[in-house]
């Protein structure tokens, strides 16, 4: 981590971390401009680079603070978790999900751009943490109770949609210059109350 980046002021700070999060979630490391995201974070590139060193260095840097982030969060879920009805789990992640993109809006669209990061110089760069966020996530949910739900045949199918909609919400919310993450757990409750009824149904 960048101490000297860390004796800036949070204000500043978070300009920075959320513009490069969004400019690397919405094109990925090769097409991402560090002209986009310095114009975005309101600052002069050579105080990019005196931060971080190059494009690399900073993509690396919100890789790994992104990742640390989230773990941070997540890690009393998983604890808690174990033998949890699965639905219970899912607005439990929905609230730890909401309470850090208030913060980092893009937090979670950035981690899974970076999870399918093709570009050689941007894959060179990320840190393989010992359990990534998809890692927690998986832990998570797999000791989730399921039994009750009985048209629900594969809880690793249900996992995938749950996923597939929260990136799709996500990218559709945060299109629109003034969405908040209290819209997308408004969005994403109505989902899960939907489903959860869809499993129980007799």
């Amino acid at each position: 981590m960048n101490e000297k980046f860390f004796d800036l002021k949070k204000e500043k700070q978070d300009r920075m971390i959320n513009a490069g999060l969004r400019i690397f979630a919405l094109n990925g490391y090769h097409h991402a401009s560090t002209d986009d995201i310095v114009n975005e974070a309101r600052i002069s590139k050579g105080l990019l680079f005196h931060y971080f060193g190059s494009k690399s260095g900073y993509y690396a840097f919100l890789y790994d603070y992104a990742t640390r982030y989230a773990i941070l969060e997540l890690t009393s879920v998983l604890k808690e978790s174990k033998g949890m009805d699965y639905f219970d789990v899912q607005k439990t992640l929905l609230r730890i999900e909401t309470g850090l993109m208030q913060q980092y809006p893009f937090l979670f669209l950035f981690l899974n751009s970076a999870g399918l990061e093709e570009d050689a110089e941007g894959l060179a760069v990320l840190a393989t943490p010992e359990l990534s966020v998809s890692d927690y996530y998986a832990n998570i949910q797999a000791d989730a109770d399921i039994s009750r739900y009985l048209h629900v045949d594969s809880q690793e199918n249900l996992t995938k949609i749950l996923h597939h909609t929260k990136l799709g919400v996500m990218r559709e919310l945060f299109a629109a210059p003034n969405a908040q993450a209290a819209d997308y757990s408004t969005t994403m409750t109505q989902y899960l109350t939907t489903l959860q009824r869809l499993a129980s149904a007799l």
